[in-house]
């Protein structure tokens, strides 16, 4: 009875480790970020109640290089700046409306894209109502805020160093994201 149920575990392991890629990932754990949730809204504008500062590092036209990988093809992309905000910027983690897998740590959300959002911002391990539309599935979320941070942020367009596509009016990067070029 024993060496049956160890022949059953250890078929089942093997079963399993069938299922991963070729690097050796399974494909669930490889990445917590669905395809979809991958898929950019370059139609997405900013939010009508912000307003632009020029209190930021860098201005509009300025040509960057970014320094995060949010997306594919991100990190080490030159960039555009297309305008710079003062707000409250959160890492958040939600449940798509689409049906998606969980998005953990999503970079960035700004307080105008939160439903009902104070003056003076919300605080870490707030529940919130997503308003942002930038990936499929966020617009209508609900989400924990898991970081926030009083800064700039920028919009930019860049072009993507995985397949040279240009990506516009990509939302958000936060200056310690960007460098001059």
């Amino acid at each position: 009875m024993i060496k049956k149920l160890i022949f059953i575990i250890l078929g089942s392991m093997l079963a399993l480790s069938a299922c991963s890629n070729s690097d050796g990932k399974n494909e669930d754990t490889k990445d917590q970020k669905s395809e979809s949730h991958m898929k950019h809204n370059d139609e997405s504008k900013a939010p009508e109640d912000m307003t632009s500062t020029d209190q930021g590092k860098f201005k509009p036209g300025d040509k960057v290089t970014i320094t995060a990988g949010h997306m594919p093809g991100m990190k080490d992309a030159e960039a555009t700046v297309k305008d710079a905000y003062k707000t409250y910027a959160y890492v958040v983690t939600y449940k798509p409306t689409n049906e998606d897998k969980k998005v953990n740590n999503h970079k960035w959300v700004v307080n105008e894209e939160i439903k009902d959002a104070p003056k003076n911002g919300f605080n870490k391990g707030d529940t919130v109502k997503l308003e942002a539309d930038h990936m499929p599935g966020m617009k209508g979320a609900t989400a924990d805020i898991d970081d926030v941070k009083e800064t700039p942020v920028y919009m930019v367009d860049y072009k993507s160093k995985d397949n040279g596509k240009t990506v516009k009016n990509h939302k958000w990067l936060t200056e310690n994201e960007l460098k001059a070029r």
